[in-house]
């Protein structure tokens, strides 16, 4: 069997390595996993792999993260140098932002799904307190992301596009799909956006953000499946994480 991709699209890293395997051309098995199924807690995943995705397996190699399922699928697949340089101090550049990216973007762009959808969808509303200060620590990282780093560069690591650019540009439109428009008013921010969607292309970038795009809707009309209760459990813990 050849490689499978394990993803929920609505998750912002498993876009992310969607659209990538696909722009590059991976050969790859889509292997669907709706976590408001609790499906990846019910042997939807591979025997013996964490329970989260995305997950990548290749044979009997099994891959989380999607940092490393990106660099593993740009170097067995050869995509073109852009993407991974293999320039030491262009591919630094990179890391570089990967570690920013950790501390200030992943765990903070994500939370508005949590507060608008899914804690409501379970019937656990998070503290006005708490979606005040999110909204604050986006704003500012939204700030340093097009003042400090991405300043007058054509794109985050550099001139050419990286995976840096990918990671970043599905953690804003998690946050573009709760209705709030972060690239008005930052000009040089929805610049960049364009440049990103110009080379991905847009038939992609739509199919890809389609069931982000579509969940507010899908809430309002309750469409959204009640989770499984050992699901509900991890899901009132990560609320209750919500700095």
């Amino acid at each position: 069997m050849g490689l499978e991709l394990y993803l929920d699209l609505l998750s912002q890293p498993c876009r992310a390595v969607y659209i990538f395997a696909k722009k590059i051309g991976v050969p790859f098995e889509l292997r669907p996993v709706e976590l408001l199924k609790g499906q990846h807690l019910q042997g939807f995943l591979p025997a013996g792999s964490p329970q989260v995705v995305p997950i990548l397996k290749d044979g009997d190699f099994i891959l989380h993260q999607s940092v490393a399922i990106l660099i593993y699928l740009s170097c067995k697949y050869q995509a073109a140098d852009h993407w991974y340089p293999a320039d030491l101090q262009a591919r630094a550049r990179v890391h570089e932002y990967l570690g920013w990216h950790a501390d200030f973007i992943r765990g903070t762009f994500g939370v508005s799904l949590w507060t608008q959808v899914l804690a409501p969808h379970i019937g656990a509303p998070v503290p006005e307190e708490k979606v005040t200060r999110n909204r604050a620590a986006v704003d500012s990282a939204l700030q340093q992301l097009e003042e400090q780093v991405l300043g007058d560069k054509a794109f985050l690591a550099g001139p050419q596009l990286t995976l840096a650019d990918l990671l970043a540009l599905e953690e804003l439109m998690q946050v573009v799909a709760m209705g709030r428009d972060v690239f008005a008013g930052r000009p040089r921010l929805a610049a960049w956006r364009g440049r990103v969607e110009a080379v991905l292309g847009a038939d992609l970038c739509r199919e890809a953000h389609g069931p982000i795009l579509n969940v507010l809707a899908q809430a309002a009309s309750k469409q959204l499946p009640q989770p499984p209760a050992e699901f509900r459990h991890w899901m009132l813990l990560r609320l209750s994480r919500i700095p």
